[in-house]
């Protein structure tokens, strides 16, 4: 039998819907966390503790994931913002609460993930190596791309 093609899976924007957080996040927290006028800076909405814990899925993740899970080798690949040190273990919780058992010990935290070897990579941004991985880059919310169905029948018939 032929090992497994690996497929690595970006977390925000790609598993859970970060850009509904933000939409929903209340005038208070944005002026405390994220608007820094003072400094010239475009706000930073990843800095706000416990954020990665409270992201719901996006449509069709988790059942996508589960089902890519028998086909591939497959693995969580994501960036924690530098300074926000609950988003590690944030992470964490939340791939083990949605994910649960197919993504035992499958997330990735890395601010390179080009140097990751691999087939297939799913990612809404070429950030942080994205757009340099080595496989396939799979640009998650395009217009080849733009949902789950499109992206789990195209790596199905890649399979």
């Amino acid at each position: 039998m032929a090992a497994k093609k690996i497929l690595y899976v970006d977390m925000d924007g790609v598993l859970a819907d970060f850009h509904r957080v933000i939409d929903e996040l209340d005038e208070e927290t944005y002026r405390r966390c994220c608007a820094k006028p003072e400094e010239n800076k475009p706000a930073t909405f990843d800095n706000i503790p416990n954020i990665f814990k409270t992201i719901p899925p996006m449509k069709d993740a988790v059942q996508s994931f589960q089902e890519l899970s028998k086909h591939f080798d497959i693995y969580i690949l994501s960036t924690p913002p530098w300074e926000n040190y609950s988003a590690w273990s944030d992470k964490l919780y939340w791939v083990k609460t949605h994910l649960g058992e197919c993504a035992y010990k499958r997330l990735i935290l890395t601010h390179h993930k080009n140097l990751n070897k691999g087939d297939f990579l799913i990612d809404d941004r070429g950030k942080n190596g994205a757009s340099e991985f080595e496989g396939e880059w799979i640009l998650f919310g395009s217009e080849e791309f733009p949902d789950w169905a499109t992206v789990k029948k195209y790596l199905m018939e890649k399979k």
